[in-house]
């Protein structure tokens, strides 16, 4: 499983795998012990792992999901010390201490959140990912 296998699913939690794009729909996954499938048609929108970055205030602009899921591990492994029911305050803090330079502007305490619950949801089912290995730099 590789980060272009993984969506994520606008107006549902959580992550799912990819298993089938269809001509009108996609047919997918969830990424937890369940493992229950379902069909999302083209109108709800769908966003590939692969494809995801987060808004810094460097030249490129951006920083993929993948490059920050692997900086989180190798700064925290497997516990980001940051509760379920963390502050604004602390989600920010935690986040700036593993992407200097993201857009405080852009980024939103709930997409720091999202990316917190994601690492988690990785790590629980799809670990190599977030560990990063040298034969998946492109």
């Amino acid at each position: 499983m590789e980060f272009k296998d993984l969506a994520a699913i606008a107006g549902k939690p959580g992550l799912y795998r990819i298993i089938k794009p269809t001509r009108a729909s996609v047919i997918v996954e969830t990424l937890d012990a369940k493992k229950s499938k379902l069909v999302v048609n083209a109108s709800q929108r769908i966003s590939v792992l692969d494809e995801i970055s987060i808004y810094t205030n460097t030249a490129e602009g951006s920083e993929p999901l993948k490059n920050i899921f692997r900086t989180i591990y190798q700064e925290f492994g497997v516990d980001t010390d940051l509760e379920k029911d963390a502050t604004n305050a602390e989600l920010m803090s935690f986040f700036k201490s593993v992407l200097p330079e993201y857009d405080q502007d852009k980024v939103y305490p709930s997409d720091i959140k999202k990316v917190v619950r994601w690492y988690h949801l990785l790590l629980d089912h799809a670990p190599h990912l977030v560990k990063g290995s040298s034969d998946e730099e492109e």
